[in-house]
């Protein structure tokens, strides 16, 4: 069953809905993961939503904060919803296809300004998150599985806009990326953007504050796409949409791509 998938952090569904139906009227990806909803999931517009073909959801939220959903023309069954380092937040869901591939969807603490947890107390929340995962794709090693998500880490010096000048900011520094890769190592997880993009500066986050963010051009690859090692040549197509970071009242993310024939 071919299938494409996208993944997109949103910054608030109700705000940005215009936008996610843009996407999906004019992508039409198969699944859309969504992060950072600032939603109870009552509230998520699933009607405009569902008018577009996308019957199914599931999904966590939260009231101004955090939330994940999966949007789906395909059937999916919610499949695990875990609260790694005992945060309370909703930042994971996962579901499962009628194929049997399980899809989590995952929004990893931002881990504020300052890399050092002795004295922001968020860094080391996002820390213990990523150790979190690790031991539990250890204990129960996911299979058939895809991992998708704004992981808040751009790993590869060419992720960044300049690794040299972010080497101490949180999302590149080199400790975050040791966590990132224990994760993948503890899941058999493999990066299906860069096995499809090897080279090259690539990124799916711009801040706010550039007055231009497209002439800066000062980003970071901090959204993901990962399968399983049963899975990964099963992965093609990978694309980031750069331009949605450029429709109107935008997320500072754009989606990130991926198919797969499975």
């Amino acid at each position: 069953m071919p299938f494409t998938l996208a993944t997109w952090n949103i910054n608030s569904v109700r705000l940005r809905e215009p936008i996610v139906c843009k996407l999906l009227a004019e992508e039409g990806p198969d699944v859309l993961c969504l992060q950072e909803c600032k939603s109870p999931v009552d509230k998520i517009p699933r009607a405009q939503f569902e008018a577009l073909g996308y019957t199914h959801m599931v999904a966590r939220g939260e009231k101004g904060y955090n939330g994940v959903a999966i949007l789906s023309k395909l059937p999916i069954e919610e499949a695990s919803a875990q609260d790694f380092a005992g945060l309370g937040h909703a930042r994971h869901i996962a579901g499962r296809l009628e194929n049997g591939v399980t899809i989590h969807n995952f929004y990893v603490p931002a881990g504020g300004d300052v890399a050092d947890r002795e004295v922001n107390e968020k860094f080391g929340q996002k820390l213990d998150y990523l150790t979190d995962m690790r031991d539990w794709f250890r204990a129960e090693r996911p299979e058939r599985a895809i991992l998708v998500g704004d992981l808040n880490i751009a790993p590869r010096e060419d992720d960044v806009w300049s690794h040299k000048q972010l080497l101490k900011v949180v999302s590149h520094t080199p400790i975050e990326v040791e966590h990132f890769h224990d994760v993948m190592e503890a899941g058999d997880w493999h990066d299906v953007t860069r096995a499809d993009i090897p080279e090259g500066l690539l990124y799916s986050w711009w801040s706010y504050r550039a007055k231009d963010w497209d002439a800066a051009d000062k980003g970071r690859r901090l959204d993901h796409v990962w399968a399983t090692g049963d899975i990964r040549a099963a992965g093609h197509s990978s694309r980031v949409l750069r331009g949605a970071r450029g429709w109107e009242k935008p997320s500072d993310h754009a989606p990130v791509f991926a198919s797969f024939d499975l």
